[in-house]
């Protein structure tokens, strides 16, 4: 049933009784204050949060030029977890799986049939037993593991997703990280950043990361992903498609020699308004803004020590983990792009064990930027990867239902399940 017009105009008033503060302009400004003041670097009282690597810069690049170059990287993988999403089941058992997939250009067909298999279980009945060991299956090219997760009732579903997602997909990167020659793309942060979020979301969880082996396994798994391509001097970079960040936004609520409340909801917001080229033209109505579309824009790279990246910084202890090269080769480094055909920021994550080298540095700045201008996106090799491991709708429900059979139980179903058809 659609709105009358009556009630959608009713609806569109409510607009009228909102002052959204200050006006475009003011926020732009305000964005370009942020850039030339604060940002280089960003700092708290106590230590640096943000600061880059190089020169702090924008720039652009024509989309036709970038994507009619020369590779930087011969070939290239990507690699994805996905995930059938936490159930929880009538006789109290939560479980998510989650398959975690390569992807190569040119195709290796043996390479894409690998898979990491890994179901994750959570249940408050105390003799509940799960058999952890690596098993093989698809005559050895795959590799699956259940687990059980700890009690934690009021965190279920959220711990058994993670550790089935990150273990899926650190497992897979480890097991055919030799498989990499020239660059691999990881769809998502460079580390597990869901996991590292515990930290600072609630004492129970962030003393499971301390005091339980698993998260730490899967932290230490990352870690070691990341010596083992600095040791072979193959670089890894992580591609983030919505990225949520807040390590600007919220350092600069905090510090009171800005003066003025932060309008943006999270970084991606800010770097919108600095990397967005347009000018404001007459209309019927006023003015707007008309925006350029021919160019992505870029920042510099920045090394990142605040908010979940802190842990894998010079700052931080990586949870307890052991690194065995020098703290500051584990550190974030990023760069934003923005790609103004369809108004949407990415966010490309590096160790600084590659970004120090200028060279390299450019050369995966000039690899990404003709990887987004060609696919109009996120890289090709990132979306191969996504369509290897995703597992659509209807293996959802049959999985499900296999679970169900083998439990003899069903999955608990909400309103909402049945209003969807789910």
């Amino acid at each position: 049933m659609t709105l009358d017009p009556v009630h959608f105009d009713g609806i569109a008033q409510l607009a009228r009784r909102i002052d959204h503060g200050a006006d475009e302009r003011d926020r732009r400004a305000f964005a370009e204050t942020v850039w030339a003041e604060f940002l280089d670097p960003l700092r708290t009282e106590e230590r640096t949060i943000l600061e880059p690597v190089d020169d702090q810069s924008r720039r652009l690049v024509d989309c036709e030029d970038v994507a009619l170059c020369d590779p930087e990287f011969p070939t290239q993988h990507g690699l994805d977890a996905g995930t059938i999403n936490p159930t929880t089941f009538k006789n109290g058992l939560v479980i998510d799986i989650a398959q975690a997939a390569m992807s190569t250009t040119p195709s290796d067909l043996d390479l894409h049939r690998s898979r990491t298999t890994v179901m994750t279980v959570h249940s408050n009945d105390e003799t509940m037993s799960v058999d952890e060991t690596w098993g093989k299956f698809d005559e050895g090219y795959s590799r699956s593991r259940a687990v059980k997760v700890p009690q934690l009732p009021r965190f279920a579903e959220g711990v058994v997703h993670a550790l089935a997602l990150y273990l899926a997909e650190s497992k897979h990167a480890l097991d055919h990280a030799e498989d990499v020659t020239d660059l691999l793309v990881l769809d998502g942060p460079l580390y597990p950043r869901g996991l590292l979020r515990w930290t600072d979301q609630h004492p129970d969880l962030a003393d499971l990361l301390l005091e339980d082996p698993r998260p730490t396994t899967v932290l230490e798994n990352y870690v070691r992903l990341v010596e083992n391509f600095v040791d072979r001097g193959v670089p890894l970079v992580g591609f983030v498609k919505n990225p949520a960040t807040r390590v600007v936004t919220r350092t600069l609520k905090s510090d009171r020699s800005v003066g003025v409340s932060v309008p943006w909801a999270d970084d991606t917001a800010l770097f919108t308004r600095l990397l967005e080229r347009g000018e404001y033209v007459d209309d019927v109505e006023g003015e707007r803004w008309q925006r350029e579309t021919d160019e992505l824009s870029y920042t510099n790279w920045f090394r990142s020590r605040g908010g979940v990246d802190r842990p894998l910084s010079i700052d931080g202890d990586a949870l307890g983990v052991e690194r065995r090269l020098d703290p500051d080769a584990y550190e974030v480094t990023f760069f934003v792009v923005y790609d103004p055909r369809d108004d949407l920021v990415y966010r490309i994550e590096a160790p600084y064990a590659f970004t120090r080298d200028p060279d390299l540095r450019e050369r995966l700045t000039l690899q990404l930027l003709q990887d987004v201008a060609v696919a109009h996106g996120p890289p090709t090799i990132v979306e191969k990867a996504d369509e290897l491991a995703r597992i659509g709708r209807s293996e959802k429900r049959s999985l499900r239902e296999t679970l169900e059979q083998q439990f003899d139980t069903t999955h608990r179903r909400s309103y909402d399940d049945h209003r969807w058809g789910e």
